[in-house]
């Protein structure tokens, strides 16, 4: 296992919801929730340059069936701007089916509304995406998903 903070992103139409690892890669916490219309690129940008991240795991939303959804090309492009916002970052596309919505169902079970648990499901998916990549690099010895090529070429695997 690779010792390093990573970030995990949550992009949504509305907003974009951060986690981060411990250093040694073995728990998943929520950071904050990032408002679209703000400059994300920057934020994360920033948040990479103040924990020292190793790595920034965006996920990539597909159907059921392993196809794009309308959301997917979103996830591609915001990954895309990250790679080359952020050299010598590794920005990594990770599969995140069902994130957002393990997320809600979470909160509804502990007692949260919809209403207000709006930004909270952001973070909350983040954290669900940024751990299952951490298990995953646990249980395979590999690093999850793929490499975002920051100069724009088909993903690296």
């Amino acid at each position: 296992m690779r010792s390093g903070v990573r970030l995990g992103v949550d992009v949504g139409k509305a907003r974009v919801g951060v986690a981060r690892s411990d250093h040694h890669g073995i728990l998943a916490t929520p950071v904050e929730t990032l408002a679209r219309k703000d400059d994300i690129i920057g934020s994360i940008r920033r948040l990479v340059d103040e924990l020292e991240a190793i790595e920034v795991v965006v996920g990539l939303p597909l159907s059921l069936g392993g196809g794009d959804t309308a959301s997917t090309e979103d996830s591609r492009v915001v990954a895309a701007q990250l790679a080359a916002a952020l050299p010598g970052t590794s920005v990594r596309l990770v599969d995140e089916r069902l994130t957002t919505v393990t997320a809600a169902r979470a909160l509804r079970d502990s007692g949260r509304n919809a209403k207000n648990s709006r930004s909270v499901v952001d973070q909350v998916a983040a954290v669900i995406l940024l751990q299952h990549a951490l298990d995953h690099e646990k249980s395979r010895g590999e690093a999850p998903g793929v490499v975002v090529d920051p100069d724009g070429g088909p993903p690296a695997s």
